[in-house]
């Protein structure tokens, strides 16, 4: 049985349950993390260096780094079309999942740290308003490209859209002004139709 090393409300986290669940994969996840602790054990170093979360345990194969967790469950595990078909796709796949983790984690990190886990009289009202202007210029960019797209690489969910549709709940869920970006809405709606979506990323925000 694979194992997932890590908390229900990481969003990196989150990522690896909604794929292994796609993937009908029989997955225990342990709270490992944030009030959980554990994850500064020397054992839990042994695995991951960088004492983050998530963690894969496939048998004897330990795996860390979210995105790439994903992409491994989908080429071991899955099929097109979760794990395209030509190395075309496949590399588009990877584009838009490393833009996620360059561009618009960074922003969106920020946002649901000040507007989550800091109480207002804390928060940091310049960080949030640079936040939000970030953001909104990289969910405009998905934005267009989904007004001819159902999903990020075309009709049907890929890994591509994992990363990015974990952080699209978070961005629809944050109380404060947003521009109106109707393709971006249009998919997000598609996948909180999902149950797995539902299940393991439609989590109250904490």
């Amino acid at each position: 049985m694979l194992k997932v090393l890590g908390r229900a409300n990481s969003v990196n986290v989150q990522k690896v349950m909604w794929c292994a669940a796609e993937l009908d994969l029989s997955v225990e996840r342990v709270d490992i993390g944030g009030a959980f602790g554990g994850n500064d054990t020397d054992d839990y170093l042994a695995r991951n260096p960088n004492g983050r979360i998530p963690t894969l345990l496939d048998g004897d194969f330990v795996l860390w780094e979210s995105n790439t967790i994903v992409r491994y469950l989908c080429e071991k595990y899955g099929a097109s079309p979760l794990f395209p078909i030509s190395l075309e796709s496949r590399s588009r796949a990877g584009q838009w999942m490393d833009w996620y983790i360059a561009e618009l984690h960074p922003p969106m990190t920020t946002l649901f740290w000040q507007l989550i886990r800091t109480s207002p009289e804390d928060r940091d009202a310049v960080a949030v308003d640079k936040a939000i202007e970030s953001c909104s210029r990289l969910w405009a960019l998905l934005d267009n490209h989904l007004a001819s797209h159902s999903y990020l690489l075309g009709d049907e969910l890929s890994m591509a859209d994992i990363p990015v549709g974990c952080s699209a709940y978070r961005w629809h869920c944050m109380n404060f002004q947003q521009p109106e970006l109707p393709a971006l809405k249009a998919w997000w709606t598609r996948l909180a139709n999902r149950p797995f979506y539902r299940k393991h990323v439609m989590l109250p925000l904490t």
